[in-house]
This record gives C-alpha cells, sequence and structure tokens, in this order.
C-alpha cells in the first residue's frame, strides 16, 4: 500500500467509523502506524478526525445549501474534512485545501466528483455558510451549533436544565489533556514531573488529585516514564474512584467488568503490595490489557479472569470481598470529547438496554460483599437514568445494604451529595463521570 497523506488518511478513518461503527482513537493509531505519520502530521491527522468528527452536524447544516442532490458518503466526508480545515484552522489556506479535496476526489473518482467538490467548496467560499440565527427552537440551535443529536440535547436539558447543557455541549467540543497517574509504589510525583521535563514533555501537577499530573506537550505513552511503569494515562476522575473505595492493606477486592486495567491497577497501587485484586472482563483479549499493564506497572497482587460478571455467583462463595467495584457498562456520554463517534451512534434504546445489564451486574456483585464492606458503583456517563436511576434501583431492591457517605479530597467535595457523587466535563475539564458507595450493614 502506498503512504498516504494525511487528509487522505483522515477521509479513510471518517469512513471506517461510519462504515464499521469503529472507534475512532483505536483506528487513528492504527493508521498513523500504517502510514509511518509522524512529528507534526501525527497532530494534524488528530485535529482532522476528532475535529470533523466533533463537528459533524454542523458541517452537514453548512454544506446542506450547497448539495443539491445526495452524494456518496465519501464524497460527503472529504467535503466535511475540506471544510472543517476551511472554518476552524486558520493556518491552513482555502487554496491549499481546495486543491488537496479535488486531487483526493481525481484520485477516487471521476472527473465529475472533482468538479462537483470544487464547486461546493468555492461556493462556500464567495457566500459564507447559513446562519445557526435562521433555527429558532433553542434545542435544535444547540443541537446543531455543537454538533449533539437532538435527542440528546432534549434528554440532557430535561435532566439538568438548558443553561447546564449547553456547557457541557460546549465543553465536549474543547480536546481534553491527557493525565497520567503516578505510580506511587515506584516513584513520587515530583520525581515523574522532573524525569518527564528532562525528557522534553511539558506537565504540570493535577490541582485536583495528588497522584495526577497533566501534559501540556507530548503524549506521555511515548516517554520512559510510561516504558518502565512509572505512569499510567488515566483520566482524573477516573481515578476517584479508588480514592472513595477506602482501601486498606491485605483486603480482598473484587473488580467487575476492569479492563482495560486503569481502575485494578489503581486499585492495586493503593494495596501496597498486600491483599489481592481480582479482576474480570467478559473477553479474553481484554484481560490481556489488564495484565500488560499490572507487568509493566511492576504489580503482583492482581490476578485476572475472563469471566461475565452476571455469573460471579457461580465461581465465588457469597460474602468473599472486602471491596467490590462495580465499573459498569454505560453509554459513555460522559467521555464525548475524546470518543466523539459515540454521540452519533448511541439511542435511547441503548441506554434502556444497559440499564437492564447495571442492574444484573450489581444484584450479583452485592451478593459478594462481606458484611461490613464497601460496594462501589460507577459510570462514564453523565445519564441521570443510568445513574440515579440504576442506585435507586439497587437500593429499594436490597435493603442489607446502606447509602454510604463518599470520602474524598478537599477538591472533589463540592461535587459530593452524601453517597453519589456527579462529575460533568465543565466542572474540572476531566471526562463525565459518576461515583455512588453503599455499605452491607
Amino acid at each position: 500500500m502506498p503512504k498516504k497523506n494525511v487528509r487522505e488518511a483522515a477521509l479513510d478513518i471518517l469512513e471506517a467509523i461510519e462504515k464499521h461503527q469503529s472507534y475512532s482513537n483505536l483506528l487513528l493509531n492504527q493508521v498513523i502506524e500504517k502510514n509511518h505519520i509522524t512529528g507534526p502530521d501525527v497532530r494534524l491527522l488528530t485535529e482532522l478526525t476528532y475535529g470533523t468528527l466533533q463537528r459533524k452536524l454542523t458541517l452537514d447544516y453548512y454544506l446542506k445549501p450547497f448539495l443539491q442532490k445526495k452524494v456518496e458518503n465519501w464524497v460527503l466526508n472529504l467535503l466535511r474534512l475540506s471544510l472543517y480545515q476551511m472554518l476552524y484552522l486558520d493556518k491552513i489556506p482555502d487554496r491549499a485545501i481546495l486543491f488537496e479535496a479535488v486531487e483526493i476526489a481525481k484520485r477516487r473518482s471521476h472527473r465529475g466528483i472533482s468538479g462537483m467538490v470544487n464547486g461546493v467548496l468555492r461556493a462556500i467560499q464567495r457566500k459564507g455558510v447559513p446562519s445557526l440565527d435562521n433555527i429558532k427552537d433553542p434545542v435544535e440551535r444547540l443541537s446543531i451549533e455543537t454538533s449533539h443529536p437532538k435527542w440528546l440535547v432534549q434528554r440532557w436539558t430535561e435532566q439538568f436544565g438548558f443553561d447546564k447543557t449547553k456547557k457541557m455541549c460546549e465543553t465536549n467540543l474543547i480536546a481534553p489533556l491527557q493525565t497520567a497517574r503516578v505510580n506511587l509504589t515506584r516513584s513520587s510525583r515530583e520525581e515523574v514531573i522532573t524525569l518527564l521535563e528532562n525528557e522534553g514533555f511539558i506537565v504540570q501537577e493535577s490541582p485536583i488529585l495528588s497522584e495526577a499530573i497533566q501534559s501540556l506537550k507530548g503524549n506521555l505513552v511515548h516517554s520512559d516514564c510510561y516504558k518502565k511503569g512509572l505512569i499510567t494515562i488515566q483520566d482524573e476522575s477516573s481515578m476517584i474512584v479508588a480514592n472513595v473505595m477506602e482501601i486498606e492493606p491485605n483486603q480482598l477486592i473484587l473488580d467487575c467488568c476492569a479492563a482495560p486495567g486503569g481502575k485494578t491497577t489503581h486499585i492495586a497501587e493503593k494495596l501496597n503490595g498486600t491483599g489481592k485484586v481480582i479482576a474480570h472482563d467478559l473477553h479474553e483479549h481484554k484481560v490481556k490489557l489488564i495484565k500488560e499493564n499490572a507487568e509493566r506497572l511492576g504489580l503482583h497482587n492482581i490476578e485476572t479472569i475472563a469471566m461475565d460478571s452476571r455469573k460471579i455467583g457461580e465461581h465465588y462463595p457469597k460474602n468473599s470481598f472486602d471491596r467490590v467495584l462495580v465499573d459498569a457498562p454505560c453509554s459513555g456520554l460522559g467521555v464525548l470529547r475524546r470518543k466523539p463517534d459515540i454521540k452519533y451512534v448511541k439511542s435511547l434504546q441503548d441506554i434502556e438496554a444497559l440499564q437492564t445489564i447495571q442492574h444484573s451486574i450489581l444484584a450479583e456483585a452485592a451478593e459478594m460483599v462481606k458484611s461490613g464492606g464497601i460496594l462501589t458503583y460507577s459510570t462514564c456517563t453523565v445519564d441521570k437514568e443510568e445513574n440515579e436511576g440504576t442506585v435507586q434501583y439497587f437500593l429499594d431492591r436490597f435493603p442489607d445494604f446502606e447509602a454510604y457517605s463518599i470520602k474524598v479530597p478537599s477538591t472533589i467535595e463540592p461535587f459530593v451529595q452524601h453517597y453519589r457523587l456527579q462529575i460533568f466535563p465543565q466542572d474540572f475539564g476531566s471526562d463525565g463521570f459518576f461515583i455512588a458507595c453503599f455499605k452491607k450493614k
């Protein structure tokens, strides 16, 4: 295969996402490796891919008056990609964008298509895009303006109010900082920051958690600190989970739905070489990721098993674990900045189906908790039904559990309501996340 340039590589990714429902982050890494893309081209490819995905509904609104008939999907993606550059990337001149779009169209199809692409983009150059003020319904305008499906904006508006929904949708368009957790069993945050700066990375302490750092420049996965197991990539919201579990030495802890192992390894670090974490996930290839992370971080108190967490009662006696974590399968609506493709494929039916799975896993997990032990439920969504709805369902049906007040660092306290914690993307720039704790009587 000939090496593809950045824009054609971005087009391939956009097509694959729509055709195969593939994850953008995984595809991006594959394309970078396959085409040997390096340096500034990696940043441009990432910007083009995520930017076009993030703004898809907005771009379609702008393109609609200039398309006289339905076009093939790859042509529409090429137009979106080109228009994204014209509207949102100041450093790329329009002539370069148009030339590249026409050349890609020529390589992929006949002269008529390349002429149409040229004509559409030049017409937009001359006339400009239609105003969003033409959309009178505020929910629909916010949907198009921030490129979130209308049903989702309507649902969030009903759950949180319009102003909070608007802030969340706007924040979801902003690329997140990469954050990492320092492996405190091997190093300190101060030492890791010094080592990373010596490697040429620009990093800073997280203002939220004492074990977290934020990368302002450079992908920390490529650092020696990462390779040597001094850090692991994890969002700050996700790091809160192990912090609320009140982990003590020598405990036996069960982590359901554990892949790729961020929370598992954090729990193991907090055990500081004592006790054991047993980590489950449904698929063997996902369990392999947990093992790899544990080995890289030098953690030997982790046991992994490929298993459906809805059947854990078949494998362990009741009342076996001091702590149980259910980081449940969810809609992922809190991580739209990292995975913008999610917002276009999720539906209300998906949320309802996921809630059924959440109920089943919690029911099994509850049997595993010792008397006086703590059960923690977490998701990376902001949806009230998956979060507060599931929690209330659990409390109503398991009277041997009571809501247990969450203890967190002072920086997190404003977001806690007794036994529940809801983080929104706009709160401190992390993923949207929910945590609740219950204690067995």
